[in-house]
């Protein structure tokens, strides 16, 4: 997938308007990573397929409600939270323990005008008290230890999703020995190598 062909996709998925804010987005982003390290300069030049696309995807997986309270940790530049938020009218709460990406990403809601349903913690994941129908977290733990520390954000019928390595399979099954839930693992549409977790269920053994 090229970088045009990554634009044509959230075109045809969400539309001009949505693409239009998500162009907003990361010209915000390119402008903050003059003043903080948010993407790595490798992947700035392929950032609608790589990152974009990559966050895009999982509106897809999350199916409905469509307007169920989304958390994502551990966001760093807003990848997928934001552009989840900028590709749906869910409440989406981002979690992101470093100060300044948590207030570059503060200021963006703002700019964008979403202000309303983002909001954003400067926290990690274990000190925010709340539940949410869809949990997203990317390249943020291995899995058995995401689930340790995020457990408590999600209820009997929380959907994860999980964007994850080719290593995924190997974290579900390090995570089956302490946790049972319905664990499947899909295909990203942005690279070959790469796998999305998806979990429901999530409790403890």
């Amino acid at each position: 997938m090229t970088e045009e062909e990554a634009r044509s996709w959230i075109v045809e998925r969400f539309g001009v308007s949505r693409e239009t804010l998500v162009e907003r987005f990361v010209n915000l982003l390119v402008a903050e990573s003059t003043r903080q390290n948010l993407v790595s300069a490798a992947s700035m030049d392929q950032i609608w397929r790589r990152h974009i696309v990559d966050s895009a995807q999982l509106l897809a997986l999350a199916g409905a409600p469509e307007d169920g309270h989304w958390i994502d940790i551990g966001t760093g530049a807003g990848f997928p939270g934001m552009i989840i938020a900028l590709l749906s009218d869910r409440p989406v709460t981002l979690i992101e323990p470093r100060r300044k990406r948590a207030d570059f990403l503060t200021d963006a809601a703002k700019t964008l005008g979403l202000a309303r349903r983002v909001v954003v913690h400067a926290r990690r994941a274990e000190q925010v008290t709340m539940t949410a129908s869809v949990i997203s977290a990317r390249a943020v733990a291995q899995l058995p230890e995401l689930l340790a520390a995020a457990a408590h954000l999600s209820h009997r019928e929380t959907l994860w999703l999980l964007p994850k390595g080719p290593s995924a399979r190997e974290e579900v099954a390090a995570a089956a020995q302490t946790w049972h839930g319905s664990f499947h693992v899909e295909h990203s549409i942005t690279e070959a190598g790469s796998l999305i977790i998806t979990a429901k269920g999530v409790a403890r053994r």
